[in-house]
């Protein structure tokens, strides 16, 4: 049986004989004695109910100007047309929200109810279709109306009966889902209908069907056809309405299952207690015996046995039963307090770091003196390094080598897409499959609580509805905080404070501020080609070699053979795009050997050239300076330096337009209108005919206009273009800029210079004009690797184009 009481959008006891009201309207209203204005009939709104035609309703008033028009409509004896509301949430009826087939009505009675409410009873006639409304600013709504005519079945139609007579049986099927408290007066009124169109109505008004349902069935002038749709709407609603019924009496019946089961394990416990041991008495024996041997504090142990109680609340086969001893295992499957304890020197540390990183000398010398401080102290207490640069550069691979050469364990976590926080911190313990967060589970498959843990790629953290996992690393990367971290699984503090943390990250945009706030930076920059050179020599090499199955062959590269690699086969600042093609070289080889061809061990430019084939790069090279307008810039990108071409042609006009083009971002084009602005300013001093800002637009290009472009180290860059353009100087020969500008001609330094120098290099470019605040990053970079270099350092405009143009 349903549970829900029977409900009904029609108060049957208007239907029942006891009650003295309905008896008053029903015997007082005569529609012979009212006024029926068809073309001009107030419109009553009725939400969440139809009316039909011929029966007494109830109806609630839902507002007062509703309450108006039917107090009005009841002292004048006007008839009504009550209309159903299509949305019952509208705030404001207007005549679109309202159907147009509704019924006649004569107000009968109006009653104030004990609450302050009003309740209407509408005595139904006859339907009626709206053929015009009217809007009336006080009195309401209005409409012109037509009467639609009922179309009933012949005399000797027995298929109407039949009809009817379902519609009885499958009204009553439904009656008997509910309780008969709750429907005795429905069945009641039912028997008092004599009438099939008065009894379909009355059981269309008085069934659990959608309020559209059921004005479609009004809109039926056919009897026949509204009694067979009325017979699909039923069967379909007490086949819902058995569904339910069962699913809720199944619902019953397993909840009571359940519990006896349970009854009746707790009794099977209780019993096999009294003969001997149980299975679950073995599992708890079995973990208190190992958290015994366990080294950890007394406040652990404690939460041990509380938790290791709770799982003698559960009987073996219950889903919680199961989750509680994954969890008390997990908690004896950590390393609390074991940890590498071999000592380390820090010569062995050098010369490790050394071994596997060729350069890189301010980064390794960072390192060992972060390991110095950890040797004094005896503690791994101390800043979270954050190493940043572009890929390939050695910042993974120096976690590694500082593990080794620490004796600790190594563990790398990839952060690169984790949108989860859960990712991090754990997975709450609320349902099967729960597990800790990535920091935890790696100690403990490696049984050690103080590895080096690099956390790779901290700038592609992404967030999402799941949290923010950079939120969730403060915690882990705070010295001051970490000895507590509390993983939401454990539910429990861990101290990570022996844990050795280094992070790596391409680009430093992508991570928040407070995370950047826990760590020092330490810029990787890109590899010169001098450098790619020894590191191809000392470690790509010999490694692919070994990788590749040449065992002790001895294969050599010459140096102008990698330089060649270097430059036409590769394009950026790491040394991996350089690994794949020395791979790719040496598989060509590996070809010939097991083929049993004859090959050379010692490979130069050409062979380079004939084993590899077409070069994959060739187009950033320096383009000469034959063109007015055009100079040579350099830029830093993800993937390390490029150089770019700044164009700039001047056509007639007024001189008011500016344009600019290459797919430029916002502080790149206000470098241009800085650039230009200075130009206007310093006309005299640079040698330009002011008419000529009057009598021509600017336009300036950036090529490669598919790439995006920003950042304000092209200010100097685009200067010189224009003043090249306007006084028709061409720009020196092999020459490259980088620098921004400020509106008053000073040149500020700007970042990723080795990188630029490197892009620079590569093109062929022999002369750099920079700010001279950037002197320092030169002098970091070893002499021997720029000696063909000049640099000339500027700090404002007029001694950027002094140098600049010819």
């Amino acid at each position: 049986m349903v549970s829900d009481r029977f409900s009904s959008q029609y108060s049957t006891g208007a239907m029942h004989p006891v009650n003295g009201i309905m008896s008053e309207v029903a015997s007082d209203f005569n529609f012979n004695n009212c006024t029926i204005d068809e073309e001009h009939m107030q419109v009553i709104p009725v939400r969440n109910l139809v009316m039909f035609p011929f029966l007494t309703v109830p109806m609630a008033v839902p507002d007062e100007e509703t309450l108006i028009s039917l107090d009005r409509a009841l002292k004048n004896q006007e008839a009504v047309i009550a209309l159903t509301v299509k949305d019952s949430d509208s705030d404001v009826i207007t005549p679109k929200d309202l159907y147009r087939i509704g019924v006649v009505c004569i107000v009968a009675k109006l009653m104030e109810m004990p609450d302050g409410s009003h309740t209407a009873f509408m005595v139904a006639a006859n339907r009626a279709k709206v053929k015009k409304f009217f809007n009336s600013k006080d009195n309401g709504i209005f409409a012109h109306v037509e009467y639609v005519a009922e179309t009933l079945p012949g005399h000797d139609d027995m298929e109407i009966g039949a009809i009817l007579s379902s519609i009885s049986e499958t009204y009553a099927e439904i009656l008997d889902l509910f309780s008969p408290d709750d429907t005795k007066e429905v069945r009641y009124a039912l028997d008092l209908f004599s009438s099939p169109l008065k009894r379909m109505n009355f059981i269309i008004c008085n069934s659990p069907l959608e309020i559209d349902e059921k004005q479609k069935l009004l809109e039926i002038s056919d009897l026949k056809k509204r009694g067979l749709k009325l017979l699909n709407l039923l069967d379909t609603s007490f086949q819902m309405l058995q569904i339910k019924a069962d699913i809720q009496e199944k619902t019953h019946a397993e909840l009571t299952s359940q519990q006896r089961d349970q009854f009746l394990q707790q009794q099977m416990r209780a019993i096999k207690e009294e003969l001997g041991d149980t299975a679950e008495d073995n599992d708890e024996r079995d973990l208190l015996a190992r958290a015994e041997k366990m080294d950890w504090n007394e406040d652990v142990a404690k939460y041990f046995r509380k938790e290791l109680e709770k799982l003698g609340r559960f009987a073996a086969t219950t889903p919680e039963y199961g989750i509680q001893f994954t969890y008390l295992n997990t908690l004896l499957s950590l390393p609390w307090n074991k940890k590498a304890t071999a000592p380390f020197e820090l010569h062995n540390v050098e010369q490790i770091l050394n071994r596997d990183h060729y350069g890189l000398e301010k980064i390794k010398d960072r390192i060992i003196e972060q390991v110095a401080v950890m040797k004094l102290r005896g503690d791994m207490k101390s800043p979270i390094l954050c190493l940043y640069g572009p890929p390939g550069v050695g910042k993974t691979s120096l976690g590694k080598s500082v593990a080794e050469a620490l004796g600790r364990e190594y563990i790398r976590i990839a952060l690169g897409g984790v949108h989860d926080e859960s990712e991090i911190r754990g997975h709450r313990r609320t349902y099967i499959g729960a597990m800790p967060g990535r920091i935890i589970a790696a100690l403990k498959d490696k049984q050690t609580s103080n590895p080096v843990i690099v956390l790779d790629e901290v700038d592609k953290i992404n967030k999402s509805h799941n949290g923010d996992p950079s939120a969730a690393l403060l915690e882990v990367l705070d010295p001051e905080q970490n000895s507590k971290f509390h993983d939401n699984y454990l539910d429990i503090d861990y101290d990570l404070s022996n844990v050795l943390f280094l992070a790596t990250a391409n680009t430093l945009d992508g991570i928040s501020a407070p995370l950047l706030d826990r760590m020092e930076l330490i810029e990787v920059s890109g590899y010169l080609v001098e450098e790619k050179m020894e590191i191809a020599a000392r470690h790509l090499l010999p490694k692919a070699l070994d990788d590749l199955g040449f065992g002790d062959e001895k294969i050599t590269i010459t140096p102008e053979g990698v330089r060649f690699m270097i430059e036409h086969y590769t394009r950026e600042s790491g040394v991996r795009q350089l690994d794949k093609v020395i791979r790719r070289l040496l598989r060509k080889i590996a070809r010939k050997k097991a083929s049993g061809l004859g090959y050379d061990a010692a490979i130069d430019t050409a062979q380079v050239k004939a084993l590899l084939g077409k070069e994959d790069y060739n187009g950033e090279l320096y383009e000469g300076n034959d063109y007015i307008g055009v100079v040579t810039g350099l830029a830093w990108t993800a993937a390390g330096g490029e150089i770019l071409f700044i164009e700039t042609s001047l056509s007639k006009g007024k001189g008011e337009k500016l344009t600019l083009t290459g797919n430029l971002g916002d502080v790149m084009k206000e470098s241009a209108t800085i650039a230009l602005q200075y130009i206007r300013a310093h006309a005299e001093a640079i040698g330009i005919d002011e008419n000529m800002f009057v009598e021509n637009n600017v336009h300036l290009h950036v090529p490669e206009g598919a790439i995006p472009k920003d950042g304000p180290s092209a200010g100097i860059t685009m200067v010189t273009s224009m003043a090249s353009a306007f006084t028709g100087r061409k720009v020196r020969e092999r020459i490259a800029m980088t620098g921004e500008m400020t509106l008053r001609g000073k040149v500020l330094p700007v970042g990723g210079i080795k990188e630029k120098i490197l892009a620079a290099k590569r093109s062929g470019i022999d002369t750099i004009i920079l700010s001279a605040d950037n002197r320092k990053d030169i002098e970091d970079i070893e002499p021997r690797y720029i000696e063909s270099m000049t640099f000339i350092y500027v700090r404002d405009i007029a001694e950027v184009l002094e140098n600049a143009l010819i």
